[in-house]
């Protein structure tokens, strides 16, 4: 589940905020959401279709307006979108995804939100990345979506990492794959807010060492690896790296690199793929693995880290189709 960016000139400052203004201003009425989330959930039959592949999975019950204020390339392949949604019985946890209900489409999107939850509430903001695939809700991001275009949204998802204060520190492995950046990203910005408040406050959630492994075709697809696009005022993967070398570190791989590397990129660069050796070093019993990218990659990581005694409840995984 994920999502994508096109840099549209002035999005940032100023212009931002007066566009999200009047996105909370405007709100679709309550029969018409209704209508639009009854005929996409009717309409929409395939059985490779999100709603059919998560029917059984636990979803919030506000289905709340969302609007379009910023969008910007990631890669030649994926489009960010920043969302306001006023609605403030909206929120969600560090990795879950939404049904994305757009107008004028029969077909639910699901897409993971790559935010931190803080950004929903300090800004009403959501932020989704999306990857350009024939699937109706993909093409529309990408060829007809627009700044202020109009959508709906649904939490959903048992994929998250929600500590509470009270709980002991855990280390986090993320083993991330394509898209499957998206809500690890979400819980890598989300577990980087955590820490700036437990080491301004001493009070709060008190994380452990997080280590990403992120693997993708070449670096151009490598999304979010450094602070590149204006749509967001969180930070990426690098930048978070630098401001918390104790705590958080990197390893993104490239399975099929045809140009020369940046020097920026080099010292976290890979060539190949995410290996079984390089996961077991990170092992204990203070580590939670959470794993998400193309299916034959998370059986194969989730049934690695099982048959490496770890236990079940520490390994968790999301697939994208």
């Amino acid at each position: 589940m994920a999502c994508v960016a096109v840099l549209v000139p002035g999005l940032v400052g100023g212009s931002l905020g007066a566009i999200c203004m009047r996105a909370a201003s405007s709100r679709l009425t309550r029969s018409t959401l209704r209508h639009l989330t009854l005929t996409s959930t009717m309409k929409s039959k395939r059985k490779t279709d999100h709603l059919e592949r998560t029917a059984s999975v636990v979803r919030r019950e506000v289905v709340a307006v969302a609007k379009v204020c910023g969008t910007a390339s990631e890669s030649p392949s994926v489009k960010s979108l920043r969302l306001l949604v006023a609605d403030k019985d909206f929120s969600f946890k560090a990795g879950q995804w939404i049904d994305f209900f757009i107008p004028g489409v029969s077909v639910v999107g699901g897409f993971s939100m790559c935010s931190s939850p803080r950004l929903l509430e300090q800004e009403r903001m959501i932020e989704l990345a999306v990857k350009h695939t024939n699937h109706p809700p993909a093409l529309w991001v990408h060829n007809e979506c627009t700044l202020d275009s109009e959508v709906a949204v649904r939490v959903g998802g048992e994929f998250f990492f929600d500590p509470q204060p009270t709980d002991a520190p855990r280390n986090l492995v993320l083993i991330a794959g394509g898209v499957g950046i998206n809500p690890l990203l979400s819980i890598l910005r989300y577990s980087a807010d955590l820490h700036r408040e437990w080491a301004n406050k001493r009070s709060g959630y008190e994380i452990g060492t997080i280590k990403l492994f992120y693997s993708a075709k070449n670096t151009s697809e490598l999304l979010f690896k450094c602070d590149q696009i204006c749509l967001t005022f969180q930070k990426n993967i690098l930048d978070l790296v630098s401001e918390f070398p104790e705590k958080i570190a990197c390893s993104l791989h490239v399975t099929k690199q045809t140009t020369q590397i940046s020097a920026e990129l080099r010292p976290y660069i890979t060539e190949g793929r995410i290996t079984e050796e390089e996961i077991k070093d990170h092992i204990s019993n203070e580590t939670l693995f959470y794993i998400c990218g193309p299916p034959p990659m998370t059986d194969f990581f989730s049934k690695q880290l099982e048959n490496s005694c770890v236990p079940k409840e520490h390994i968790f995984f999301e697939k994208w189709w």
